[in-house]
């Protein structure tokens, strides 16, 4: 896992790295069942306090990222879980709003948009 914390950043420290682990866990590149590094292990790596990195991963856990179990930390929800869906069909919602806006730029029609979608579909 992989945190890089930036002074120069409008987000506060905790959400910055709420944001990068979630990216992550969306991504694939921290997948389901992983336990994360504790609390007190990522504040140490990262040098920021412990009150930190447990607002980081309670904002995590309150999203449906990450279950915290005692004593044995804090694992990496399945992609099935509904919090986590959400997350995916909103990030495929702002993707299909940005095409139709660059088509609609374009003055690309409707038909086209969908076929476009249709060709891709099939590709993959």
């Amino acid at each position: 896992m992989k945190i890089l914390i930036s002074n120069q950043s409008e987000l506060p420290i905790y959400a910055q790295i709420k944001e990068q682990i979630k990216e992550q866990i969306l991504n694939g590149l921290i997948p389901e069942g992983t336990t994360l590094p504790s609390i007190r292990q990522i504040a140490k790596e990262l040098g920021v306090s412990v009150i930190t990195t447990t607002r980081a991963y309670n904002d995590l856990e309150s999203e449906g990222f990450i279950a915290s179990m005692q004593g044995k930390g804090s694992i990496v929800l399945s992609r099935e879980n509904n919090m986590i869906k959400e997350q995916y069909l909103k990030r495929i919602e702002d993707g299909l709003i940005t095409a139709i806006d660059t088509a609609r730029y374009i003055k690309l029609s409707s038909e086209e948009l969908i076929e476009m979608l249709e060709n891709l579909l099939k590709e993959r």
